[in-house]
């Protein structure tokens, strides 16, 4: 086995790779630990000897010669991009197959031979939750428990007025974007997810928001591929009622993605380029923005009938009012009160008996 002339002097100590280790992990940045568990002679390394292996194939340590390292580097990234470790055998010894061993022939003209395990450090994916909302909170918490690295994405300050920032999202590393805006911005919130490379956007929404808010996306450019990253509603139907439980639907959902984008990808390796990658519809989780609020046709007096969802919106705490035919129109969420504004009146006389008037859905409401 040809061994190199760089002396070990210059290879890393094992207080050196578990310094490089925690630098990784704490960078979020993929590795691989390969240790020898098996040298027959002639070799140059030995039993229990490690090496680092990164992302970009750079290798730290030493686990044998320069005709292992090839066979070693390649079977660290392929670790590494499947998340499943795996014992390595380079040997041109005759044996029975063994299915849990992967197999190479050794190149080195030396005949040695050596078996490996390769551990592979795959960082959590990076879940950024868009919202200030209770169940926001509960959905970062719930995430981190489950094995995500999550965090709350709000706001940022951009030429005097808040936004979201799709550029950070990616200088983050955002795998996910969860968003639980639950009528503050979601359109903005919506937009910024569906502009950075997040591979899946969660929505908390229900089925008939969630449609209103794609026909505004598409308004602002965003294009139908981008929009199959949409995935809304968030997560399984559990009759949510409190933040909590709606949270808890949402990570559910973030949970199923993650298992499912990771089994496409494990079959993708598996099967010939065209063959087609079915995946499983996550169940719609009941609209957030309705729990718990009374029916329309129970609202009582200071109440408001929403005329784009129908939700009831007490008046004297709506955040969202629009002066309209010399009318306030109160709305649940500044999704509704946006589609409301692009056409007024086709809401109005949706909506029985109002006629278009806003007083005529006054009275309904009281």
């Amino acid at each position: 086995m040809n061994v190199h002339a760089e002396s070990s002097e210059t290879l890393p100590d094992a207080a050196d790779l578990l310094q490089l280790e925690q630098r990784l992990i704490d960078a979020g940045a993929p590795f691989a630990v390969v240790t020898v568990i098996r040298a027959a002679p002639p070799t140059s390394t030995c039993v229990g000897a490690q090496a680092l292996v990164e992302a970009s194939g750079e290798l730290h340590g030493w686990v044998g010669g320069g005709c292992s390292q090839t066979i070693v580097i390649e079977a660290a990234r392929q670790s590494m991009r499947t998340g499943q470790p795996r014992r390595v055998r380079i040997s041109n010894e005759p044996g029975p197959a063994d299915a849990e061993v992967e197999a190479h022939a050794m190149p080195c003209a030396s005949n040695g031979a050596l078996e490996l395990f390769i551990q592979p450090t795959v960082p959590a994916p990076l879940v950024a939750v868009l919202g200030a909302t209770p169940a926001a909170h509960e959905a970062c918490v719930l995430a981190r428990r489950v094995g995500f690295r999550a965090s709350l994405a709000g706001e940022v300050a951009r030429a005097g007025q808040a936004g979201f920032d799709a550029a950070a999202l990616d200088r983050a590393g955002t795998s996910f974007v969860l968003i639980a805006t639950q009528g503050e911005r979601d359109e903005d919130a919506l937009e910024a997810a569906l502009r950075s490379a997040a591979v899946a956007v969660l929505l908390i929404a229900s089925h008939k928001k969630a449609e209103r808010l794609r026909e505004a996306m598409r308004l602002r450019g965003i294009d139908e591929v981008r929009l199959a990253a949409l995935h809304a509603p968030a997560g399984p139907a559990i009759h949510a009622h409190t933040p909590q439980e709606i949270a808890l639907g949402a990570v559910a959902g973030l949970v199923a993605l993650r298992h499912e984008i990771a089994e496409a990808a494990a079959r993708a390796q598996a099967e010939p380029p065209t063959a087609t990658i079915a995946t499983e519809t996550v169940p719609p989780l009941p609209p957030c923005e309705a729990l718990g609020a009374p029916p329309v046709q129970q609202a009582q007096a200071g109440r408001y009938v929403n005329p784009v969802c129908g939700m009831s919106v007490e008046m004297a705490n709506a955040k969202h009012v629009v002066e309209y035919g010399g009318h306030k129109v109160y709305f649940c969420c500044d999704c509704c009160k946006a589609e409301f504004e692009r056409a007024p009146e086709r809401y109005l006389n949706a909506v029985p008996g109002a006629a278009g008037r806003p007083d005529d859905l006054h009275k309904e409401a009281r």
